[in-house]
C-alpha cells in the first residue's frame, strides 16, 4: 500500500504565492514520476507539473514560468511552488505518484485564488 499526504494550499490573492507539499509512504522503492494535477469544478483533472526520477520535468503551458516542481527522491517528497497565482489557478490540487507502472493519488488540497 502507498499513501500520499498533501499539505499546503488555502486562500490567496491574485499575484501571491503558495507552496504545496506531498509525502509518500508505504511499500515504495522507486517513484518513477511524481508531481501534481488539479481539477476545477466542472472540469477534467489536468496535469500541472511532474518530475521523473531522472529529474526531467513536465509542465502545463498555463503554469510555465510561474510554478516550480521539485522532488526529493530519497525522502519520497514533492513540492509545488506556485508564484504569481491567478484566479484560474483555483482548483483542488492532487499529488500524483507513479510506482511500478501504477498510479497513486492523494486526497487533494484546495487552492483558491481570489481578491
Amino acid at each position: 500500500q502507498v499513501q500520499l499526504v498533501e499539505s499546503g494550499g488555502g486562500l490567496m490573492q491574485p499575484g501571491g504565492s503558495l507552496r504545496l507539499s506531498c509525502a509518500a509512504s508505504g511499500s515504495i522503492r522507486t517513484i518513477y514520476r511524481m508531481g501534481w494535477y488539479r481539477q476545477a469544478p466542472g472540469k477534467q483533472r489536468e496535469l500541472v507539473a511532474t518530475e521523473n526520477v531522472a529529474g526531467a520535468t513536465d509542465y502545463a503551458d498555463s503554469v510555465k514560468g510561474r510554478f516550480t516542481v521539485s522532488r526529493d527522491n530519497a525522502k519520497y517528497t514533492v513540492d509545488l511552488q506556485m508564484n504569481n497565482l491567478k484566479p484560474e489557478d483555483t482548483a483542488s490540487y492532487y499529488c500524483y505518484a507513479n510506482i511500478w507502472a501504477k498510479d497513486y493519488w492523494g486526497q487533494g488540497t484546495q487552492v483558491t485564488v481570489s481578491s
